[in-house]
This record gives C-alpha cells, sequence and structure tokens, in this order.
C-alpha cells in the first residue's frame, strides 16, 4: 500500500487508495489514511448514505472483554480497545445503564469461578452482583451473576461523528456507486469499474481496500479472483420493550446458554439476542452449492420472527423476561472467520496482495476491531519497508 501522496502512487492511478463498502470500517480507515498518510482516498458506497448495514444492524455492544473467556486474545484486544473507543467515539457512547453477565449452571463451558478467574486476569472489573438483581434468575439454572463494566453506542450518533470526520479530511464519497470488479493495468494501477445511476465508471488506484463485510466474495468472484472461506449467518435481533426490572440494565448469559439482552439506543428499544434463534440459516462460501450473495439471501428471506421461541427459553433463566413486548426486528446478515466457530472469537481478517498486488480484503467482527484493523496494516507496511 502506498505510504504517502502522489508520489508514491502507482502509473495510471487518481488516487492512493479506493475503499470499497462505506461501513465503519471503510470510513474509519478513510479518516486514519488522510489523517496519518496523507493519501488520496475516494470511498464508494452501493447504499444512499453511509452506515447503513452492519454498522447499525448488530447489538450495539461496545466489548470490554467479557464476551470471550475462551478466547484469551480477543478478550485481552477488547481490553486495550475498549477505553480507545469510548474516548475517541464518546459523543455516541450510552453507558446510562446498570450491565450484568450471568453463568448458567447447565451446559455451559465455563463455571462461575473460572469467568471470574478469567475476568481478573484480563483486568476487567468484575464483582458480584446485588441480591436484588440475582433474585431476577432462576438458581437452579444459573449459578452465579456478576456486576461489569459495558457499554452501549448510539449508531445515528456514530454515524454523525465519522460524516464530520470524512468532511473535515475532505474525502471524496461516492453514494450509489457499487465496485463491480477490479483489475490490474499495465503500470500497476488497480481500476475498479463501477456501477452508477448514470451507468458505468472507472477509477484507478494504487491500492483497493475491499471492506464490504458479508460481500467480500462479490467483489473477488466478479474479478475471476479466488474467494476466502468465510461463514455467512441471516441473522434475526428482536426489538422489545422491557419490563421495569431490566430498564436501565443490559443482561448477557454466558456461556453456552447463551442469550443478550441490552438497550439499542437509536430505537429507546432493547435487542434480544439467543445463540440458538437468532440464527434463521447459514452457509459457507465455497461450499459444494457455490456462492451465494449475502444481500440476495436477505432481501429473499421470509422474515417469520422467532421471538416467541427466544423469550419462551430466555424467560426459563430470567422468569421476569416474560414481560417483554415485540415491537420489531432487525435482520442482517452476519460474517465471520470459519475459525471463529471453535473458541468464538473475533479476529480481524487482513489480507493483502488477495489475488491482485495491493487489493487488500479487511473483516472485523466487533465495532472496536477498527484499532486492530489499523495496527496489522501498519505493521504489514513496517515489515514490507523493511
Amino acid at each position: 500500500m502506498p505510504t504517502s501522496g502522489s508520489a508514491a502512487t502507482s502509473d495510471r492511478a487518481e488516487v492512493d487508495t479506493i475503499i470499497v463498502g462505506g461501513g465503519f470500517f471503510g470510513c474509519g480507515l478513510a479518516v486514519h489514511l488522510r489523517r496519518s498518510l496523507g493519501q488520496r482516498v475516494v470511498l464508494l458506497e452501493m447504499e444512499e448514505d453511509l452506515l447503513q448495514r452492519a454498522s447499525y444492524a448488530n447489538q450495539a455492544r461496545v466489548h470490554n472483554g467479557y464476551h470471550y473467556p475462551r478466547s484469551l486474545l480477543t478478550a485481552v484486544r477488547c481490553r486495550v480497545d475498549f477505553p480507545r473507543f469510548t474516548h475517541d467515539y464518546r459523543e455516541c457512547i450510552v453507558d446510562d445503564f446498570e450491565k450484568y453477565y450471568a453463568v448458567g449452571r447447565d451446559f455451559s463451558k465455563v463455571t462461575a469461578a473460572q469467568f471470574r478467574l478469567f475476568c481478573e486476569r484480563v483486568g476487567a472489573p468484575i464483582q458480584v452482583a446485588p441480591a436484588a438483581i440475582r433474585k431476577l434468575f432462576d438458581p437452579a439454572l444459573v449459578e452465579e451473576v456478576f456486576t461489569v463494566r459495558e457499554v452501549a453506542f448510539d449508531a445515528v450518533k456514530l454515524k454523525e461523528i465519522v460524516l464530520r470526520q470524512l468532511a473535515e479530511c475532505r474525502i471524496e464519497v461516492r453514494l450509489r456507486t457499487e465496485a463491480k470488479c477490479v483489475r490490474r493495468l499495465e503500470g500497476g494501477a488497480l481500476e475498479v469499474t463501477c456501477r452508477t445511476p448514470e451507468g458505468e465508471d472507472r477509477i484507478t488506484g494504487a491500492a483497493v481496500l475491499n471492506c464490504t463485510y458479508s460481500r467480500l466474495n462479490k467483489l473477488l468472484i466478479d474479478s475471476d479472483l479466488p474467494p476466502i472461506r468465510l461463514k455467512h449467518e441471516l441473522t434475526e435481533m428482536p426489538l422489545v420493550e422491557v419490563p421495569d426490572e431490566v430498564r436501565g440494565r443490559g443482561f448477557t448469559m454466558m456461556c453456552g446458554p447463551f442469550f443478550s439482552i441490552m438497550p439499542f439506543p437509536p430505537r429507546g428499544l432493547h435487542t434480544l439476542s439467543h445463540v440458538r434463534y437468532t440464527p434463521h440459516c447459514e452457509w459457507m462460501d465455497g461450499a459444494a452449492a457455490g456462492w451465494r450473495d449475502p444481500y440476495a439471501v436477505l432481501r429473499r428471506a421470509v422474515r417469520t420472527t422467532s421471538f416467541p421461541h427466544m423469550i419462551r427459553d430466555v424467560a426459563r433463566y430470567m422468569p421476569c423476561l416474560k414481560g417483554c413486548t415485540y415491537v420489531d426486528s432487525i435482520w442482517e446478515i452476519k460474517t465471520v472467520l470459519p475459525k471463529s466457530e471453535v473458541d468464538d472469537s473475533r479476529p480481524v481478517l487482513y489480507r493483502r496482495d488477495c489475488g491482485l498486488p495491493n487489493l487488500t480484503c479487511l473483516l472485523g467482527g466487533k465495532i472496536d476491531n477498527i484499532y486492530d484493523i489499523v495496527a496489522v496494516m501498519s505493521a504489514m507496511d513496517e515489515t514490507r519497508r523493511a
């Protein structure tokens, strides 16, 4: 990847870097490349606005390590990134609620003692929850409940921050512009063919960052390049009104009989996720059935809510959750690396020269992965310059 301005730009390139995908990672990397390296960047987004898909359609949790007792590295990265994210994006941080983690007595992959020891080892604040909170759970099914430190973010306010940063950096943003394919020109530049409302367009850059999340492989396949092995899930998170016992609070059940109910700031509601019922279907890129466009799967899905199944199960652990009232659902495609299925880890994918020199594919599973991606990019560039 070029390190600065036009002097490092390959022959025939109009800009230093073309970023495909206007989610949080694409926008954040555009700002980073402009501020830190002085690059000329153009950002391509097929939707009519930025941060409209996975950046909005998620549980709005800023992780502080608790979620990952089976992946120490992910937990440690959360502990490093949590204070940075909450500081850098403090205008969108929502912390006016209490947060609790409970550990299941049966089928849990960790015991309460193991969970507490894990938190202490990674430095995540934890203490036994007050008796009034523990009484909300069925003691026959829940071993212990802990008070923790975790916050949410407001995706609408996050977008406002990002738009301001892009404007301050004078980064060119092209909306309603879908990158169709990429090819290498004789001079070494990369040419991206785009579809716009006016027709076909082309732009050349010294480097291309593919930040399209669930659609990473579409750009590769349409460019006649080998796809990356990824797992996709069609997911539903119901938005609910919560009973008085839950208002102003968030709860997560670990680690096996997993569910989580968290404030969702943009709507003033709570999201409900469930390890069994949030995914409605799943598939792997590269399977015998061939590649499936995740956006097409989402568009054609019959959106029948699984809320009745979720609430029946979670109310076994927290009987007061029977008082939740269903309002709506958030539907999206969740994409992870297959190896994450083993330990629930959330490593970043950073694949440089992905079929073409200077074509890089990036994938993160958490909002604060932006710092991990920047760190990996910087380390890779340092290695190449050495």
